[in-house]
């Protein structure tokens, strides 16, 4: 497995896992419309935001299976995407792609490196918190207007239950 900077031959790949990011979440909320149509293109909005520069991927056997962006502001960053190929998922993969991400930001003199995972989303924030993202900056609360049944109950936080 090789980390490596984005290279422009990466798009399809890079499309493609985005794709494989959506799919999660749609399936995380059982809720088709995430993404759209096209969910693919959105990596190329993503692309063209912060620059070919703030994007690595991991290769396998000259595959790129996994990628992960880094969005700068000021003297913090958010690491966002990070997605591994389901496939490559428990090898180290997502681990290499956040060290990356960690180092990059050291090197530019940043202060705080932050991730905003789904709540509901148990495994990633266990992984998150694997690799040091142990401080809780901002939470956000909402309140669903539309549709209330497809939250589930039992998280809590400064001993109030909330919904995810």
């Amino acid at each position: 497995m090789n980390v490596r900077g984005y290279r422009a031959i990466d798009l399809e790949a890079c499309r493609t896992l985005w794709v494989q990011l959506t799919e999660w979440h749609r399936d995380l909320y059982g809720a088709p419309e995430i993404g759209g149509d096209d969910p693919g293109a959105h990596f190329d909005q993503h692309l063209a935001a912060v620059g070919a520069t703030n994007i690595w991927v991991a290769e396998c056997d000259d595959d790129v299976v996994g990628l992960v962006g880094m969005i700068p502001d000021g003297t913090q960053a958010e690491l966002e995407p990070i997605v591994v190929s389901p496939p490559y998922r428990g090898r180290g993969i997502g681990r290499a792609l956040v060290d990356v991400v960690i180092a990059t930001a050291r090197e530019r003199g940043l202060r705080t490196v932050f991730a905003r995972p789904a709540a509901r989303n148990a495994e990633t924030l266990r992984f998150f918190h694997s690799r040091g993202f142990d401080v809780l900056g901002q939470v956000e609360v909402m309140y669903d207007l539309v549709s209330r049944e497809h939250w589930r109950s039992g998280e809590q936080m400064a001993r109030r239950e909330f919904r995810v």
